[in-house]
């Protein structure tokens, strides 16, 4: 009979965690020897997936959805039999505000970037001249090969009105960076590609993708985000259920040596746990740390990180006296305010929400305001509440407010990112065989 091979996750996020499910489904259906073993230095498992149940309220502390069209989640939630919870976004007009003034986003667009023109003419958000710039797009040649800020790629073909008041909002909020420092091979390598084949965006957006701004013939416009019922931390409970044994909570790695045969990781409960391969999906920053013995890891010191806060405060509806019809905004980076963007949760999720009652989640944090993420809770909502009431007419304080902060949680993909990932997954085959990192570095 084979000696048991054992495996080591360690992080309990939903990459470990997806990581351990599927080795174990693995490993139960052909019988294989192996023996696997998640540790999670924290109390509670999900990493950002954080959700609170509170007086009829499902609150999402971190991502609140993830998009319908990637088939892995879907397949996931699927698997461990929770299709029927599973509900899509409230549609609805989404807005951006500039100028102090909120604008409907125009329709016909991808990540800000026109595939229809008609709207973006129509639009208030930009002037004669910058409209004209953008549409320049059309005519410029192709850009230089090879990694590039994602600032510098758009302003060169669309201007700087149309990258500041829409795409820098849209795009930046998604990693809470700087466009300017953002490498677009590592966070949005299609736009590049774009370019290559097609020249101009605007037409290989055209060429590539379906104008979804409008709704199939008698068909409602659908949903492009999932959640499930009870939030999406119903999908970590379930994982941990699966899982039982295979999981340890406050338990992390403090180190890890090099033997002739597999690995010698030291526990923080004081244990050596005696592995033969290894499946890294904690933070980049961990991981100098726990191999200091090698260098392997040492480009992820320069990966910098930034912090954001978001703040969910609920009302009784008659509280907001200017409840526009919408799912929330963003902010265009020229404006004064300190949030970065808004949702009115009550529209885009309405089971989450009490009959009757309002939901309205807000960030901040922006690369240029980090220190908003230090502040008392009470100095937060004040904030929140001074930019809200700047568009919306909220004449009460909220019944009670969640706020949630993600101390440099979010690494920064700077120009350059791709290669550095790509030269130490090469020296990890090199010198830590049988060692693999998420794909969140990536």
């Amino acid at each position: 009979m084979s000696e048991t091979k054992k495996i080591l996750i360690a992080g309990g996020g939903i990459t470990g965690l997806a990581a351990a499910y599927y080795l174990q489904k693995e490993i139960d259906e052909k019988g294989l020897p192996y023996e696997i073993k998640l540790v999670e230095a924290g109390s509670r498992l999900g990493g950002k997936i954080k959700t609170t149940r509170r007086n009829g309220y499902i609150i999402e502390q971190g991502p609140d959805s993830f998009l319908s069209r990637k088939e892995p989640g879907v397949k996931l939630v699927r698997e461990l039999g929770l299709s029927d919870q599973l509900v899509r976004n409230g549609t609805g007009q989404s807005y951006i505000l500039v100028n102090n003034k909120l604008h409907k986003i125009p329709q016909g667009s991808y990540m800000g970037v026109p595939i229809r023109v008609r709207p973006f003419l129509f639009s208030g958000i930009f002037s004669p001249l910058g409209k004209l710039r953008a549409g320049m797009d059309l005519a410029m040649p192709k850009g230089k090969t090879g990694d590039q800020s994602l600032g510098s790629f758009f302003r060169r073909r669309f201007g700087n009105e149309l990258v500041e008041n829409l795409i820098e909002p849209l795009l930046s909020g998604i990693y809470a960076g700087d466009i300017d420092h953002m490498s677009i091979q590592a966070t949005f390598p299609n736009f590049y590609r774009l370019e290559q084949e097609h020249r101009s965006l605007i037409k290989g957006l055209r060429r590539t993708m379906p104008d979804k701004s409008k709704p199939k013939s008698g068909g409602k416009k659908q949903g492009v985000f999932f959640s499930l019922e009870n939030g999406l931390e119903s999908l970590v409970e379930r994982l941990e259920s699966v899982l039982g044994d295979v999981v340890s909570r406050g338990v992390g790695v403090d180190h890890v040596e090099k033997k002739e045969q597999g690995y010698h990781v030291l526990l923080s409960n004081g244990d050596v746990y005696k592995a033969d391969a290894m499946v890294m999906a904690t933070p980049h920053n961990t991981l100098p740390k726990m191999f200091s013995q090698f260098d392997v890891f040492d480009d992820f010191r320069d990966i910098p990180a930034t912090s954001v806060a978001n703040v969910a405060m609920a009302f009784d509806q008659s509280a907001i006296k200017q409840d526009i019809d919408g799912t929330g905004f963003v902010v265009s980076r020229n404006s004064n305010f300190r949030i970065t963007a808004c949702t009115w949760t009550h529209k885009k999720w309405p089971n989450a929400v009490p009959d009757g009652k309002a939901l309205v989640r807000c960030y901040v944090g922006k690369p240029s305001d980090q220190s908003v993420v230090d502040l008392t809770d009470d100095e937060i909502t004040e904030i929140v509440m001074n930019d809200l009431n700047k568009t919306m007419n909220i004449t009460d304080k909220p019944e009670f407010s969640v706020i949630s902060r993600w101390k440099n949680a979010m690494p920064q993909y700077t120009v350059g990112h791709t290669e550095r990932v790509s030269n130490v997954r090469e020296n990890m085959q090199n010198e830590l065989p049988g060692v693999v990192f998420g794909r969140q570095f990536v």
